[in-house]
């Protein structure tokens, strides 16, 4: 069972009032800061001013306060222990003014919370006085979560309230037109553009004449599978999303991130099975979108990288709706990152180059041999079935045996697994993949990195002949 509040969250209006500060040091400071991000009058009252508070819009009295001076104040902060500080609680007590004692939950009226500022929207997150730090890190969850500009169009929503309660009278279409209006990413794009009010009517004049407005798809990369790899864009895009089109790589509980009611649609494509084929996720794209749908296509790792994107930004382009592409980190990054590779490194390796290795030519081959031999590295995805295939092909393209090799199973999660020989060894087919999805790194840059767990992998996960 919930335990019971001790305080009333609520908004308290300051506008056109006085907030009175009593103390010179940090905690004043601290309080100043605070209370700058409304439209109050800030008074501060020390004998002993110490702080810098020249960058805030507050008035400052290097004096003892008076009672005079509380009188008509709307709230008061005591941030010091001084004859003045007991003058001004006791007068803000029996003048009914609510007041906050700086570190003494016992005196205080109310709390200050941690307050996450989108003006004119804000999140106020307070423990009590109980446990502050912990405050401040859900306010920074919170933060990660809304959009910068999302307050920009808060007050847009305001601005049109009228509007919209005169051609929309249905309470849940009405709904349905503000939750589009705050997650549109053509409304945030007119908006930095100061066009945010022109789209917001138009968004307004579709829903009142249709009821809904049109559908929107999110192409999101899900990163290598941690969730912690997500980007903040993806994370709040996935909070918003009416339904998840997500591919079999991307781990449920990164799927499970999105709103608990969001419809979830797998189109897994797995080597020799695919569950969906590329023309049908085209389609189902269209379709959600066409529903007037808020779709989040989640992919591994980045969408724009052996995604297949391309083809469904086409469909949706032919098919006239919005879409919108989110990146994430792709596996080829993420390997470089668990094995500490710089796979650009001056005066060895001048450019890093991504391939697939399934339906390479010999043309392909040659030319990615070139640029091995070049200095450059190259991170081939998909080739663990055919390692030891591509590998002899490239010596035999002119790539030295030699050539330093890394592969990384499960790159960027918790069970990723590595491996560092050479190209001529993997061309002798002496390494067995474990599970997972595979990144193999070739070039001089890969002897420059760290890859310690190379020994206990090929124990316990790669099996070396």
């Amino acid at each position: 069972m919930m335990g019971s509040l001790n305080t009333f969250p609520l908004s308290f209006k300051v506008k056109g009032k006085r907030i009175i500060i009593v103390g010179g040091d940090d905690e004043a400071l601290n309080k100043v800061r605070l209370v700058s991000k409304t439209t109050a009058s800030i008074e501060i009252y020390s004998q002993h001013i110490e702080a810098d508070f020249s960058q805030f819009p507050a008035s400052i009295f290097e004096r003892a306060i008076t009672a005079a001076d509380i009188f008509g104040a709307a709230l008061v902060f005591v941030a010091e222990e001084s004859a003045d500080a007991e003058l001004a609680k006791a007068e803000a007590r029996r003048r009914g003014i609510p007041l906050n004692v700086v570190d003494v939950p016992a005196e205080c009226d109310f709390y200050t919370p941690s307050i996450v500022d989108r003006a004119p929207l804000t999140v106020a997150i307070s423990t009590e006085g109980d446990a502050p730090v912990l405050a401040r890190l859900v306010r920074a969850q919170i933060e990660a979560l809304l959009s910068p500009g999302i307050g920009k169009i808060a007050s847009l929503a305001g601005g049109l309230r009228h509007k919209v309660e005169s051609l929309i009278q249905d309470g849940a279409a009405r709904r349905r037109f503000y939750e589009d209006l705050v997650t549109s990413p053509a409304i945030e794009r007119a908006r930095l553009a100061g066009e945010g009010n022109a789209e917001a009517e138009k968004l307004l004049a579709a829903h009142a004449a249709g009821g809904r407005g049109a559908g929107v798809v999110w192409l999101i990369g899900a990163g290598p599978g941690s969730e912690d790899l997500l980007t903040l864009r993806a994370q709040r895009l996935l909070q918003q999303a009416d339904v998840i089109v997500h591919d079999q790589l991307v781990p449920a509980a990164v799927v499970e991130m999105g709103r608990r009611d969001a419809e979830q649609i797998s189109v897994g494509k797995a080597k020799g099975h695919h569950s969906f084929s590329q023309a049908q996720i085209n389609t189902l794209l269209v379709r959600l979108a066409g529903e007037g749908k808020k779709v989040a296509r989640l992919k591994s790792g980045d969408p724009m990288i052996f995604g297949r994107a391309g083809e469904e930004i086409a469909a949706l382009r032919k098919a006239g709706f919005a879409y919108e592409i989110v990146p994430g980190v792709s596996a080829a990054l993420a390997a470089a990152s668990d094995t500490a590779t710089p796979v650009t490194l001056r005066k060895v390796s001048s450019g890093f180059v991504m391939a697939t290795a399934h339906g390479a030519d010999d043309g392909d081959l040659a030319h990615w041999a070139a640029l091995a031999q070049s200095g450059l590295t190259l991170a081939l995805y998909m080739g663990k079935s055919i390692a030891a295939e591509t590998a002899g092909r490239l010596i035999a393209h002119g790539a030295e045996a030699d050539l330093p090799i890394g592969i990384v199973v499960n790159a960027g999660r918790a069970d990723s697994r590595n491996y560092s020989g050479t190209l001529g060894a993997v061309a002798q087919g002496v390494v067995d993949f474990p599970d997972g999805p595979a990144v193999i790194l070739i070039g001089r840059a890969i002897a420059s990195g760290d890859w310690s767990a190379t020994a206990a992998a090929a124990q316990n996960s790669f099996k070396v002949a």
